[in-house]
């Protein structure tokens, strides 16, 4: 799975401890998920959405091999 997380936290102003107070999550949660290595829950990907102020798909994209 893709993500835009990253690059939406930083346009936000938000460090990574700061957006996984947030979200109620570690800040190594928030490191995993803009590495690649975590993939978020349902409840996780729309409290950050509703945090970014974007869509989900805006932020959360999956690529050919998730779905094939």
């Amino acid at each position: 799975m893709k993500n835009n997380l990253k690059v939406n936290r930083i346009i936000k102003g938000y460090s990574q401890e700061q957006l996984a107070q947030l979200a109620g999550v570690s800040r190594q949660t928030i490191h995993a998920l803009e590495a690649g290595k975590y993939v978020p829950s349902t409840t996780l990907s729309l409290k950050l959405s509703l945090i970014l102020g974007q869509k989900t798909e805006d932020l959360f994209e999956l690529e050919e091999r998730d779905w094939q």
